[in-house]
């Protein structure tokens, strides 16, 4: 049976599914928890960027400041006809709450708004502060959010000590794996230019699929690191290759190849580049290369935070917490860079981008029973 504390997550949690909101649109969601955070005594920044919604929102004005993070845009439903129930009208089936972004990542933002009240009611007066930052660009190109808030708050020069990401961290139960880093992002656009030309006359053509091979075999079998005891080697993989008119007696004039890294803190992203850079001047090819760099790694070590998230999972769900660092990347890579202890902590990450996505309803009860310990372990 469910109590009104409960209820409290789930109907919010409802309310904000039920908001049509694909990135970049908030559709209502930012203001829905502004409206819960200002009658506990937030002070709210709005921060528009571009087309992207984003707010900041701070209770006290002490340290320590821990602050919970998360974003209110969902990707796009895919075909909604496939779905058990409408994407957007949240329902409740056997105890599983179904919905574009019940789990990715609108329950644990219920989660955290209720486990606010419940831990400011009991304790108004409590330590240090809680800040809650909010966009609508995770899901999107990730330019106008949470790194703009970032940078807001830095120039001025207010610093999180630590953050929670609401991200779906958990396998099989709720706060079995807390993440405490992520793996950085480096992909790569390499094209390599060559002579179209006739394939019976290849002596006047110069193949540029015949020249990318041997070194694409070469990158492939690079070790580029060992990995260490928090991130797993440096991993090195293609996305995608193009070339060629689509006509069979035709050699291409152009072989693209789009590749990344997902790699650890033993490595840096300008020494990967340069490593590229030397293998690909070893076959002299004639080429373009555009590099972006998504993320770099970062880790939290143990400390108060970490600390918080362990014992919090252990005594709601009575499940030891597995430290991880896998997975993609998340806003966290903003926010770790200003020296803040980051960790992500949210529901069972199965259904995430799926059709008929979902979280059970008990999960979201236990997160923020989960978020309230850890505010009262953090600020009391």
């Amino acid at each position: 049976m469910i109590n009104q504390t409960e209820s409290a997550t789930l109907a919010l949690a409802k309310d904000l599914i039920s908001r049509r909101s694909v990135t970049p649109e908030d559709a209502g969601c930012q203001e829905l928890m502004i409206a819960r955070l200002e009658a506990l005594g937030f002070v709210i920044e709005r921060l528009r960027f571009d087309d992207v919604d984003n707010f900041w929102a701070r209770r006290g004005t002490s340290a320590p400041l821990y602050a919970f993070a998360g974003h209110t845009d969902v990707v796009p439903t895919g075909p909604e006809a496939q779905w058990q129930s409408p994407p957007f009208e949240p329902t409740v089936i056997n105890g599983m709450l179904y919905g574009r972004g019940a789990a990715d990542m609108k329950g644990s933002l219920a989660a955290m708004v209720t486990a606010c009240e419940r831990f400011v009611a009991a304790h108004p007066d409590h330590t240090g502060s809680i800040g809650f930052l909010i966009t609508s660009d995770e899901e999107g190109p990730s330019i106008n959010g949470t790194v703009k808030v970032v940078e807001h708050l830095e120039s001025r020069g207010e610093k999180m000590d630590g953050c929670l990401v609401g991200e779906p961290s958990s396998t099989d139960l709720v706060g079995d794996v807390i993440k405490n880093g992520r793996r950085g992002s480096l992909g790569c656009t390499l094209t390599v230019h060559g002579v179209q030309g006739h394939v019976a006359y290849p002596h006047l053509a110069d193949n540029p699929i015949h020249r990318i091979a041997p070194l694409l075999a070469e990158l492939c079998a690079q070790e580029w690191d060992q990995g260490n005891e928090f991130f797993p080697a440096t991993t090195f993989q293609i996305s995608n290759i193009n070339a060629g008119t689509g006509a069979t007696n035709v050699i291409p004039g152009d072989a693209v190849v789009v590749f990344n890294f997902r790699y650890s803190t033993e490595v840096t992203h300008e020494q990967l580049q340069q490593q590229v850079q030397a293998i690909i001047d070893r076959h002299n090819l004639n080429h373009t290369i555009r590099w972006n760099l998504s993320g770099k790694p970062f880790l939290t070590a143990s400390g108060a935070l970490v600390d918080a998230a362990k014992a919090a999972t252990q005594k709601i769900n009575g499940v030891a917490a597995k430290l991880s660092t896998a997975g993609g990347t998340s806003d966290g890579r903003f926010i770790a860079p200003t020296g803040a202890q980051v960790v992500e902590l949210g529901p069972v990450n199965a259904t995430i981008h799926k059709i008929d996505e979902c979280v059970a309803v008990e999960d979201l009860e236990k997160l923020s029973g989960m978020y309230e310990q850890m505010l009262g372990l953090l600020l009391t």
